[in-house]
């Protein structure tokens, strides 16, 4: 999702039917956009305080590939 802008993420997000899940994923530092064009973490953060909808935000200390992964993105 972190390739989606704001108007694509909330055109998705307002399609949730009942009895459903919806799970949104994505990595805004890894955007393809233009700078501050992904809606994904403006949105995100509005979403985060509201009933019934959670927000997990993973750090480095998450990433679960290959040590050198960590290491590259503590430089990158």
């Amino acid at each position: 999702a972190q390739n989606c802008t704001y108007g694509q993420i909330k055109m998705l997000l307002t399609r949730l039917g009942w009895n459903s899940t919806m799970v949104v994923t994505g990595d805004p530092a890894q955007t393809d956009l233009l700078p501050d064009l992904s809606g994904l973490a403006t949105i995100a953060d509005k979403l985060e305080g509201v009933n019934n909808i959670a927000v997990c935000r993973l750090g480095e200390v998450d990433i679960v590939r290959h040590p050198l992964v960590a290491s590259m993105l503590g430089v990158l």
